[in-house]
């Protein structure tokens, strides 16, 4: 991987990740970009034309929008004319609005989990990162950085842990300074390839960043008494890789609730979704009902239980999550009913 900045002439749809899917989408004579940005009211899209701020239609909002996607634009008015279906979308759930999901990136082939070889690395957090990339159909890549600072725990340790996470992710120990090591990442930055990362602040994400584009991010010192850092990037934006890739640069997320990724949960933790389709009963909760295949395997040592009960626990909040508005107030009047009952059956209990 070369150490030279990657080359500033508009890129080819095919190297910004164009692909038949979007292509059936469009007629010969559109003008489809990628967007780039998307701000608070405006979008830039980037495109064999070059790069272009853009204004969006009353019937679309910037909230619906991700930096990865597609869109077809009117170049002479500038602005945005139609969004073009997703191949899939990373998103999580909305900070401020229970029941809906917040998007982070769109049209992702590749997502790099960064963690580190110090108290950051956490099998849970990482699981939840693997189960979102899952329900995006993106290859998810966990880069393990910091091997130096190791103490505790030899670097291989850590990425024997990772890998046990899934058959289907890639763990990586690297020195994110070291452009040799950070060339093992080559393979899923080539042109027509997005990349996204996310991790904590302070593994090194960043570092990495500026690595695999040449270009520099913003980021703080880390702070010597908890390893943590401060990525002081704000937005997300797409920006090109030296290996001929985009790279969805992201900013440390505070706080990463699963929403809708019920299929990237099963397909993570597929070795117990596959022992619940023996469970005598359909409707099994595995907490010792007859019959019941999990328990089985728990209890013979071939599952782990804290496994199982990580595995319980994401489910558990990714359906809480996603249960829509309509749905939480419906449960919630079922409820305020039930309550409404009891006292007026224990009212007459009283009387009585």
């Amino acid at each position: 991987m070369s150490d030279t900045p990657p080359m500033t002439a508009p890129p080819t749809l095919a190297s910004l990740g164009w692909s038949d899917h979007f292509a059936s989408q469009c007629d010969p004579d559109d003008s489809p970009l990628r967007l780039s940005e998307v701000r608070r009211n405006r979008v830039v899209g980037i495109g064999p034309g070059g790069t272009r701020e853009l204004a969006l239609p009353g019937d679309i909002l910037t909230t619906q929008l991700a930096v990865g996607d597609w869109v077809l634009a009117d170049l002479d008015v500038g602005r945005v004319t139609r969004v073009l279906e997703r191949r899939a979308a990373l998103a999580r759930k909305s900070v401020s609005h229970r029941g809906q999901s917040q998007l982070i990136a769109a049209n992702v082939d590749t997502l790099v989990i960064v963690t580190s070889c110090n108290a950051d690395f956490n099998v849970a957090r990482l699981e939840r990162y693997v189960a979102l990339a899952l329900e995006a159909d993106a290859q998810p890549v966990i880069v393990i950085t910091k091997a130096d600072k190791a103490e505790a725990r030899a670097p291989d340790d850590y990425r024997a842990e990772a890998e046990a996470i899934s058959p289907r992710i890639v763990a990586l120990v690297l020195n994110a300074k070291d452009p040799a090591q950070v060339q093992a990442l080559e393979r899923w930055c080539g042109p027509g390839q997005t990349v996204a990362m996310v991790g904590s602040s302070g593994v090194g994400k960043s570092t990495l960043g500026v690595a695999l584009t040449g270009q520099k991010l913003a980021t703080a010192d880390i702070r010597e008494d908890d390893a943590k850092g401060r990525h002081t990037t704000t937005a997300r934006a797409l920006l090109p890789m030296k290996a001929g890739g985009w790279l969805i640069d992201m900013p440390g997320m505070r706080e990463l609730g699963l929403h809708d990724v019920a299929d990237g949960i099963d397909t993570l933790f597929e070795e117990l979704t596959d022992l619940a389709r023996d469970c005598k009963f359909r409707n099994c909760e595995h907490q010792g009902e007859p019959g019941c295949a999990i328990r089985a395997a728990i209890e013979a040592g071939d599952i782990s239980p804290d496994r199982f009960e990580r595995w319980q626990k994401l489910k558990s909040e990714d359906a809480h999550n996603t249960e829509t508005i309509s749905e939480q107030r419906a449960r919630g009047k079922a409820f305020a009913r039930q309550v409404k009952m009891a006292k007026r059956a224990k009212g007459k209990g009283r009387k009585g």
